[in-house]
């Protein structure tokens, strides 16, 4: 995708770094980090710098790449099981993240040598991130025919290019109509804790030229009941085999909103997103995240210096789950980069053209 003109991605492997667009610094600047060790890579990971599912699968075959790449002839098969070890504890939610790392970990294993496990590794990686993009182009292409001139869209938290290596899942049917011309209008949770609709959605669709605006989160159900909104497309974490749904924290309410209201509610989302070992949603790890990103927002001083506010009063405590499980029966489909299934797909893909 591009910003003013300039092609980017979230993330790629450069020789000795892996870098990416630190998300920490949208939507008020663009800066790339460049992390030069695995540890970078699992801090960044788990700070949340690089954020969404398939974009921190990347970031992580990324980061047990460069760990093959620097590890010690003499200490190599120890070295590159500690990085994996690290990557993997980042984040326990996503699925992605998983896949990831098996890929490469499996291209090492079928390696015949070190030096040949390094090739393989980056070769891995790579494809990894390749296979990523591929998959949203096609989720655009086969999200696009649900979209129709001078509709209005909801979606919730970010699922666009910035939580993927290109393109994105739940926007990607976005941008796919909108460059073929139809005019389209977002309604763009904010997000909270992390404000990532606010901070990443709509400044994806600033600079896509699509009408977005943010609404409160708790003002989704009166836009949901009062017939504003024409469709729900959102991204996801982990899907299970029932087709149950992990995303970020509040989908559940708005699916839940949507059903009563008979509004079509879409997760879009690639194969590496899918757990064939996760019967349920029952079984998806949940994460619960520091209790200051509730406690406290962070934003734009009048002066231009960036800070985090507390909104809470002194002493009282917070939960904060990142994440919540939609059951399979609140989903009207799923669009993958097969096609829109209208069961779950894992079990039974049944794909339309």
């Amino acid at each position: 995708m591009t910003i003013d003109g300039h092609p980017y991605r979230t993330v790629w492997l450069e020789h000795d770094a892996v870098c990416l667009l630190d998300q920490h610094a949208l939507p008020f600047a663009v800066e790339v980090l460049r992390l030069h060790t695995y540890a970078e890579v699992a801090a960044a990971i788990r700070t949340m710098r690089v954020r969404g599912a398939p974009a921190i699968g990347a970031t992580a075959a990324f980061g047990l790449a460069l760990a093959a790449q620097s590890a010690p002839e003499d200490n190599f098969l120890a070295t590159v099981r500690a990085a994996d070890q690290c990557l993997r504890a980042t984040r326990p939610t996503a699925q992605d993240l998983f896949h990831a790392l098996d890929r490469v970990g499996h291209a090492m294993t079928a390696a015949t040598d070190i030096s040949a496990a390094r090739v393989a590794a980056v070769a891995a990686a790579q494809q990894f991130a390749e296979d990523n993009v591929a998959a949203c182009r096609a989720i655009g292409e086969h999200g696009a025919t649900l979209l129709r001139d001078g509709m209005t869209v909801l979606t919730h938290c970010n699922a666009g290019w910035l939580a993927m290596v290109d393109w994105g899942t739940a926007l990607a049917p976005l941008y796919v109509a909108a460059r073929r011309g139809l005019r389209l209008h977002v309604l763009v949770d904010e997000t909270r804790p992390r404000c990532q609709g606010a901070r990443l959605t709509a400044w994806e669709l600033q600079h896509e030229g699509i009408a977005a605006e943010i609404i409160a989160d708790n003002a989704a159900g009166h836009f949901l009941h009062t017939g504003a909104v024409d469709l729900c497309i959102v991204g996801a974490d982990r899907v299970a085999v029932n087709g149950d749904v992990a995303n970020k924290i509040g989908t559940y309410e708005k699916a839940v909103v949507a059903h009563e209201n008979g509004i079509p509610f879409y997760v879009a989302a690639p194969a590496s997103t899918f757990d064939h070992a996760c019967p349920t949603g029952a079984a998806i790890p949940i994460e619960e995240r520091d209790q200051d990103e509730v406690l406290a927002i962070e934003g734009l001083l009048a002066d231009g210096t960036r800070a985090a506010v507390r909104i809470a009063p002194p002493g009282a405590r917070a939960r904060n789950p990142a994440f919540d499980v939609t059951p399979a029966r609140y989903i009207t489909g799923w669009i993958t980069a097969q096609g829109i299934s209208t069961i779950a797909p894992t079990i039974a893909p049944t794909i339309k053209p």
